[in-house]
């Protein structure tokens, strides 16, 4: 489908062109809404919805006319978080080809079976065409302005009676970081923090675990980078199906560098297929798996003990617990024999620079957090961070998934992980330029400003139980911590398929008073309760119709330039938000810094203004020198940056920086920092993308320094350890008059006689930063890594079973935590644990989740694709021979796959293969539209169904959630599988 071309020379017609309905000449935007069925007649008759409906023809994309001006617009793929660049061509206002992308250094022309077919999602005829209700169980066309006023009266209504904190806000990994951004600070304007999206159920557990080992949330390295490693590790993860374009740079290393390549997973995937060794391990043991590496690099002497003492703390008690793994016990608990990890260990050790790279088989646990940490405790020993070829690839699931973590869709968090402390919203009261007492005043209470909102893993849970003033004594724990329970929810472009425990999502969907989807799509939102009223769609654009930027797991971020204007009745992300704010009231202090002009659809926000206002507050993580004139001098000159180095060359507009100002880009943009393309690198000099780990835990712990010792980034002029950059360190260090005047009236105006106490991050002129970084220094300090997290609920982290085990004689010596209550709902452990006893003997195989290359997500969008529903039209589930033969279960066969929870069930198409161990069953989660056996086409809004239907994994995944983050586990539960 993608085909390179000279220059000026069009390309041969395009498969699309087989289709009935397609013209041999160029379309404009009026031909190409007739072609779709929506010109005049075509869009009065969506106002019924009837049988005749109005429909998208198969020919609506248009074609490339030859004789025709072709322009060529540069985008981001909507799909993982490799970062690949789409380039459209355009032809009077149709998107009618697309081109490899050959000067991107990240794809470098290649696309995925995604990638190559995104064209459809701008065109595709089950697109969400018009804002739609539901009325009496049947879906009613209505305007956008009549939407947006009953939407905005019933919230109101709902805030009068019960409270900002009613309403659950959930966002999206799919939008550009400009609408992560504002939608969280329509959070904030509202009076909540229950503000989430995709990250809580993929990475929440890795921002968790390396933040709080070494200081920032964040892939250390690059896709490109893994090009230098001599032994790459890839454990819970499967990038040759869910980050297909990045199995370049892996397999460019293998093959270049006769590197290793360690694929560690319970199943036997197509990334696998690719290792030099590969290694099943029992489902939910990576601690012990990890723990008995190291307890064969410690055993050996193999871990680097200079790297150790000067930036690492707490590597004894580490020592301590590793000891317990002996080989025979690692064997009995993972499964993995004591010479094969022994092998591994030694490769990753000894034949340096070494990688560890994961997903979402390390995160969605209840583990999820001690997991990542053990891991990073693991880079740390051996010494695998802050160079090339090193570090922690976490490989992160959306295309921006990253970003909106970034951008503070995260209940526990104000944008730039800033927290939710007094100190973060007066950060941002300085930021909005708004009073800190107004933001206070739209917040139930101020404890409630400050404390984590309601995570999506638990939406529904807070929405069934009752409230504070709602409780009753029978009610004992099961209640939320606020005032009332949870009355409504707007939903962003997020999925309802991708939580687990579904059967009490349907309730609580059932339960809420007032339901807003905003997407492209309808999703699974749309049909999969019993919903008769109460029910909004509004059809918002994909990226490729709007302005913005999107952030890939390497911390570098691109702009995507608008390639169409909204097809159909949607609008963007940023003008549906200020159409609410205005409804609500509060549009004028939300848009004070951000551009609004009137456009032919409406008002129309400026996505540059969003970027500029990010960059004068997002000091913490270094968001605030990518500015929009940089970032699109990048896109403009892709080819200029080096392929494994991702730096600037010489002599071109773009020399020096890194591709796309990895974070942290310190300072204004206007001293030009490159970006760090490779974290705590101290190698370089600060200025040149070096750095230190960040001291964020203070200086020192029962008599020991957290600063590091003996260890500093090139050329800095503190040649040891050192705390975080404030006014009062500079005045000590005689730095202060460095600060120019206009920084210092800056800080002066902003926190007047505390000024001493003003810091790196709250420092709207950006002179701390710029000092620091004029000699040589990180602002953030110079600290070690935190082998021992002190403030997590297990500080060197331990191996617990999973809730759901089949090894329950295991349960005794490796429990999970005791009941507790976390971001304000109860959480169930050893309780839900201690079934598995009686459990495991009707549910004996461990079923676990993962990602198809076909399919993205919750799988709306791409079960809409018709060239990606060719691919995979069944969903299914892989049963290992043995456990097929002891069932009667046939290859192709239909079966019920049962779990232990709300007697729930799916029925899926079998796949009989040795991919799975025996008593390991594996079915991917990408599929919705069928639940517990019952076909819901019916229920989506006329012709906007998914060409594909099928059960959803999620409906038999069962409880289980992270205490840090409340992950939940997709990876470790049970299921009996019965033919149908």
């Amino acid at each position: 489908m993608l085909i390179k071309r000279s220059d000026g020379k069009a390309a041969k017609q395009r498969l699309a062109s087989a289709y009935a309905g397609l013209s041999g000449g160029g379309l404009d935007r009026r031909g190409f809404l007739r072609q779709a069925g929506l010109g005049g007649a075509g869009l009065a008759a969506l106002g019924t919805l009837g049988a005749g409906r109005a429909r998208a023809a198969e020919g609506s994309m248009g074609v490339l006319d030859h004789g025709q001006p072709v322009q060529r617009v540069k985008n981001v793929c909507t799909h993982c978080s490799v970062g690949c660049t789409v380039t459209a061509e355009v032809q009077n206002g149709v998107w009618v080809g697309q081109e490899p992308s050959w000067d991107s250094p990240i794809n470098r022309g290649t696309h995925c079976a995604k990638g190559a077919s995104v064209r459809e999602l701008v065109s595709g005829d089950r697109r969400l065409k018009v804002p739609l209700k539901l009325v009496g169980g049947q879906w009613q066309r209505l305007s956008w302005d009549q939407a947006i006023e009953e939407i905005g009266a019933k919230l109101l209504e709902v805030r009068e009676k019960a409270g900002p904190d009613s309403v659950f806000w959930l966002g999206s990994a799919k939008f550009t970081n400009e609408a992560a951004y504002l939608f969280r600070k329509f959070g904030a304007f509202w009076g909540t923090n229950s503000v989430d999206h995709q990250a809580r159920i993929c990475h929440s557990t890795t921002v968790a675990g390396v933040a709080n080992t070494w200081g920032y949330g964040a892939q250390t390295n690059s896709y490109n980078d893994i090009r230098n490693a001599r032994t790459m590790i890839i454990m819970g993860g499967n990038p040759a199906e869910a980050h297909p374009i990045s199995l370049q740079h892996v397999l460019s290393g293998k093959e270049i560098n006769r590197a290793n390549l360690v694929v560690i997973d319970p199943r036997y995937t197509r990334t696998a297929a690719h290792a030099t060794e590969y290694v099943r391990l029992r489902p939910g043991t990576d601690i012990p798996l990890i723990w008995g590496m190291l307890w064969h690099i410690f055993q050996n002497g193999w871990e680097d003990k200079e790297f150790i003492r000067q930036r690492v703390y707490g590597m004894e008690e580490i020592r301590a617990e590793v000891a317990k793994w002996t080989p025979e016990e690692v064997q009995r608990v993972t499964g993995v024999p004591g010479e094969q990890l022994k092998r591994v260990a030694q490769m990753f050790a000894t034949q340096k620079p070494a990688t560890l790279i994961w997903c979402m088989g390390a995160t969605q646990k209840t583990v999820g957090t001690a997991n990542v940490r053990a891991y990073s405790v693991l880079l740390l020993a051996t010494g695998n961070v802050g160079s090339a070829g090193t570090g922690a690839n976490i490989f992160r699931g959306h295309t921006n998934v990253q970003g909106a973590t970034d951008l503070g869709l995260d209940v526990t968090t104000l944008p730039g992980y800033y927290g939710l402390d007094e100190n973060a919203w007066r950060h941002f009261a300085r930021v909005w330029e708004v009073e800190y007492e107004w933001l206070l005043g739209r917040f139930g209470s101020k404890a409630l400003m400050e404390t984590p909102g309601i995570p999506t893993t638990r939406w529904f849970d807070a929405t069934l139980m009752p409230g504070e003033l709602e409780k009753t004594a029978a009610d004992g724990e099961a209640y939320v911590q606020q005032p009332h329970s949870l009355k409504a929810m707007v939903v962003f472009g997020h999925g309802g398929n991708t939580v687990t425990r579904m059967p009490e999502s349907v309730k609580g969907l059932e339960k809420l008073e007032l339901l807003v989807v905003a997407d492209p799509h309808p999703t699974t939102f749309s049909q999969l309760s019993a919903r008769k009223d109460g029910t909004y769609l509004l059809p918002i654009c994909t990226s490729f119709e709007m302005e913005g930027t999107r952030t890939a797991s390497n911390r570098s971020l691109q702009w995507g330039f608008k390639i169409v204007e909204p097809i159909f009745e949607s609008k963007n992300d940023y003008d549906a938000m200020y159409l609410l704010a205005q409804r609500l009231g509060f549009a004028e202090p939300m848009f004070r810094r951000i551009g609004v002009t009137q456009g032919p659809k409406g008002p129309s926000v400026s996505a540059e203004d969003i970027l500029r206002e990010m960059n004068r507050g997002l000091w913490s993580i270094g968001y605030t020198g990518q500015s929009p004139e940089r970032l699109k001098l990048h896109m403009e000159h892709q080819d200029k940056f080096d392929l494994v180095t991702l730096r600037g060359r010489e002599g071109t507009p773009v020399a020096h920086d890194y591709y796309g100002l990895p974070w942290p880009c310190w300072g204004t943009p206007e001293i030009k920092h490159p970006g760090s393309a490779i974290l705590y690198n101290t190698h370089l000099h600060v200025k040149d993308g070096g750095g230190t780990f960040r001291a964020r835990f203070g200086v020192e712990r029962n008599g020991q320094t957290l600063l590091a010792e003996g260890s500093w980034s090139k050329d800095s002029e503190i040649e040891d350890g050192y705390p975080e950059f404030t006014v009062a360190m500079l005045k000590r260090l005689g730095w202060y008059d460095d600060l120019t005047a206009a920084e210092k009236a800056s800080l002066e105006r902003h926190f007047g006689a505390n000024i001493d106490r003003a810091a790196w991050s709250t420092d709207l002129s950006g002179g701390i930063i710029r000092v620091a970084l004029e000699h040589g220094c990180s602002p953030f300090g110079n600290a070690k890594a935190r082998a021992v997290a002190w403030n997590l609920p297990d500080p060197v982290p331990v191996h617990r079973e999973p809730i759901y085990t089949a090894r329950p004689d295991l349960i005794a010596k490796y429990p999970t935590l005791p009941d507790r209550r976390g971001f304000r709902m109860p959480h169930l452990g050893v309780s839900v644990q201690n079934r598995s006893t009686t459990v495991a003997k009707d549910f004996p195989i461990v079923l676990t989740s993962g990602r198809l290359v076909e399919y993205e997500g919750g799988g709306e969008e791409t079960r809409s694709n018709r060239w990606l529903a060719e691919l995979q039209q069944d969903m299914f589930v892989e049963v290992n021979p043995a456990d097929a033969a002891e069932r009667g279960v046939r290859d192709g066969g239909w079966v019920w796959v049962y779990g232990p929870e709300s007697n729930s069930r799916v029925k899926v198409k079998a796949l009989v293969t040795e991919r799975v161990g025996k008593g390991v069953a594996f079915m991917p989660f990408h599929f919705g539209g069928f639940f517990q056996g019952e076909d819901r086409r019916r229920f989506y809004p006329p012709g906007t169904d998914p060409i594909v239907l099928g059960e959803s994994v999620n409906t038999v995944t069962t409880y289980g959630y992270d205490p840090v983050t409340f992950m939940q586990e997709t990876k470790v539960t049970l299921c009996q599988i019965r033919s149908a």
